[in-house]
C-alpha cells in the first residue's frame, strides 16, 4: 500500500474510502511540481490510519481485561 501512496497518491485515498480526498490528491497530482507533496502527503496519511488503527485495538485490548 506504500508503493501505491508514493506511485498513485489519489488511489491511496481511494481505496481508504476518502473520495473527496482522493479528487483533491488528484487534482494536486496533475501538475509535477504538485506530485511530491501529493506522495508525502498520502505516505503520511496512511501512516497516521495505521497508527490510529493499532491505537484503537490497544484500547479495546486494555478495556477488556
Amino acid at each position: 500500500m506504500t508503493l501505491i501512496a508514493i506511485f498513485f497518491p489519489f488511489l491511496s485515498f481511494m481505496f481508504r474510502g476518502r473520495i473527496l480526498t482522493g479528487i483533491i490528491c488528484l487534482i494536486l497530482q496533475i501538475t509535477l511540481i504538485g506530485w511530491i507533496p501529493a506522495a508525502i502527503w498520502a505516505v503520511i496519511s496512511l501512516q497516521n490510519s495505521r497508527a490510529d488503527r493499532r491505537n484503537r485495538k490497544l484500547i479495546r485490548a486494555m478495556k477488556t481485561k
